[in-house]
C-alpha cells in the first residue's frame, strides 16, 4: 500500500557460532604461533593463553572455553593434570593434548584423563583449524587406528590385567549398552550406530549417555580405549 513503509527485513544469525579457544603451552613462541593460526580462522577466537598447567585450569574456570589446546609437557602442574582437572570441573569444555610424539604414553594417559584427542605441534593449520571444530562438536580428534597403534606401542606386561578390568566394566553394561558400546570403539558414528542396529538415532543417544554413566566415562574416545583395551570388535 502506498505511503506505509515495510520494516527491513530481519538480519540473519551469523553461519557459524564462534568457538572459544584457551591455548596452554610453556613457550611463549609456540603460544604466539598457535594463536596467530587460530585467529586466522572466522569462527575460532582465542580467549585466553597460559603457560603451564595451573594456569590453564584457572583460565578455563574462567573463560570456560570450548576447546583447550594443551600441551602435555609443562613445568608444574603437567598437561594430564590439567586435562583430568577441567574435564572434571568443566565437562562441556573439550581438551585436545598437544605433542611432539604422534604415539606416546602420555598421549594415552591424556586420553585416559578426557582429552578429546591430540594433534602434534607441527600439524598443518587448516588441519588444526577443522581438529578444533570437530572437537568442539563433541568429535574424537583422532581415528580409532591411531587409538589402536598407541595402545599396542605402550601395552607393555600388564596387557591381560587391563584387558581383563575392561571386560568387567563392559560386561556392567546391559546389552545393547554393550553392542553400542563394542560400535564406539569401532569408530562409528551415532547415525551408522543406529543404521547397523535398526534402532532410532534417539535411542542410541540414551544408550550412549548410560554408558558414560555406568562407566564414569566423559567421551568417546575413553569408551573405544576401554573397547580396545577389552580387545573386542564391533562385527563388520
Amino acid at each position: 500500500m502506498a505511503g506505509v513503509s515495510q520494516a527491513p527485513p530481519p538480519i540473519p544469525p551469523p553461519t557459524e557460532p564462534t568457538i572459544d579457544v584457551l591455548v596452554a603451552d610453556d613457550d611463549p613462541v609456540v603460544r604466539f604461533g598457535l594463536a596467530m593460526m587460530l585467529r586466522g580462522a572466522a569462527d575460532l577466537r582465542v580467549v585466553a593463553e597460559a603457560g603451564d598447567g595451573a594456569e590453564a585450569i584457572e583460565l578455563a574456570a574462567h573463560h570456560r572455553p570450548h576447546v583447550v589446546l594443551m600441551d602435555i609437557r609443562m613445568p608444574g602442574t603437567d598437561g594430564i593434570t590439567a586435562t583430568e582437572t577441567i574435564r572434571a570441573r568443566t565437562p562441556a569444555t573439550q581438551v585436545v593434548v598437544l605433542t611432539t610424539f604422534d604415539a606416546d604414553a602420555h598421549v594415552l594417559r591424556a586420553l585416559r584423563a578426557g582429552a578429546a584427542g591430540f594433534l602434534v605441534k607441527d600439524t598443518p593449520p587448516d588441519e588444526l583449524v577443522v581438529a578444533i571444530r570437530h572437537a568442539a562438536q563433541g568429535r574424537p580428534v583422532l581415528s580409532p587406528d591411531v587409538t589402536r597403534r598407541l595402545i599396542d606401542r605402550v601395552a607393555g606386561a600388564d596387557q591381560d590385567t587391563r584387558r581383563d578390568a575392561a571386560r568387567r566394566k563392559l560386561d556392567s553394561l546391559a546389552g545393547r549398552e554393550r553392542a553400542v558400546a563394542i560400535e564406539i570403539g569401532a569408530g562409528r558414528s551415532n547415525a551408522e550406530i543406529a543404521a547397523r542396529h535398526h534402532i532410532g538415532l534417539a535411542t542410541v543417544k540414551t544408550h550412549v549417555s548410560a554408558i558414560f554413566t555406568k562407566l564414569d566415562l566423559t567421551n568417546r574416545v575413553q569408551v573405544a580405549l576401554l573397547v580396545h583395551d577389552a580387545a573386542l570388535d564391533a562385527q563388520r
